[in-house]
């Protein structure tokens, strides 16, 4: 759970630098170097005979999904909205985790369905004030897109990671899904990307290599790591922590006004009460067994 935490407090500022620093720059050349950077933190640890071919085009399909989609249309939809606004959009994604779930494993757990209830509350007492256009409706309904895609990755890639052979490190097997990523955002560029065009100024690159390597690299092995290690109430509810904590960031750090202190602390009370349901009496699936020994 730890690693959820930490990795939650990590993307809080992603929202903001994506928005403030990033402007003016080709949202699908932007998730292209930032994947790069992401899948060349794991190429040291590749061992690329250690696991049979199957598991490698399964990893890297999970990874095309969770990342390469997912990025794409989250990039994009900062040409719609403002950095917290975007925040504010993912607060379904515990909803998708949740419903996910139940469905690959034909029942319906209801705690689990409660955590992630508390949790899009929780994120939705930030919501923006009256504030609706058609731009407004586009970017909500593109980070639903990348939402779904980062949800499905999550539930994929925690049931496979029992499977994959004992002795392989989580480390030793994550190229493979920042691969994935990659090529969708690639092959996406090829359609819409002039690289001609894509200068970035040397602060830039400074901000695309932290979001490549620490918030997309480490982040994500991280919150694939323990997505393997929590029931999957504490898993959809960890998946709204970074709302509050991103619009703290917008407000503090990027001078965005989104929310007023009150509703961020309340948001974050709410949040915290979704993980206790989600972890009151659990008892870890039989894949969560396995995956923590």
């Amino acid at each position: 759970m730890l690693s959820l935490v930490f990795v939650s407090l990590l993307w809080a500022f992603s929202f903001g630098l994506i928005k403030d620093r990033l402007a003016g720059l080709d949202p699908v050349a932007i998730s292209v170097v930032r994947l790069t950077f992401a899948a060349l933190v794991f190429l040291p640890f590749l061992r690329p005979r250690a696991l049979p071919r199957r598991d490698v085009v399964a990893l890297a399909f999970i990874g095309a999904i969770q990342f390469g989609v997912m990025y794409v249309l989250y990039t994009i939809a900062y040409g719609y909205l403002k950095a917290h606004e975007v925040a504010l959009a993912t607060i379904l994604t515990p909803v998708y985790v949740a419903l996910l779930d139940a469905a690959v494993e034909n029942r319906t757990r209801w705690r689990h369905m409660v955590a992630a209830s508390l949790a899009v509350i929780g994120a939705g007492v930030l919501i923006w004030k009256n504030r609706t256009s058609d731009t407004i409706i586009t970017g909500f309904l593109i980070v639903q897109g990348a939402n779904l895609c980062f949800a499905a990755g999550q539930i994929a890639y925690k049931r496979i990671r029992p499977t994959l052979p004992k002795n392989i490190t989580d480390a030793g097997i994550f190229f493979w899904p920042c691969a994935g990523a990659v090529a969708v955002a690639a092959i996406t560029s090829f359609f819409y990307t002039d690289w001609s065009a894509f200068r970035p100024s040397s602060s830039q690159w400074g901000v695309l290599a932290y979001l490549g390597v620490l918030a997309s690299g480490l982040g994500f092995f991280l919150w694939n790591y323990g997505a393997t290690r929590v029931n999957t109430g504490t898993l959809a509810a960890f998946n709204n922590a970074k709302v509050p904590l991103g619009v703290l960031c917008s407000l503090v750090f990027f001078a965005e006004q989104p929310a007023s202190m009150p509703r961020l602390i309340f948001s974050l009370i709410l949040l915290i009460a979704a993980v206790l349901v989600a972890e009151w009496k659990s008892t870890p699936a039989p894949a969560e067994k396995k995956a923590g020994r």
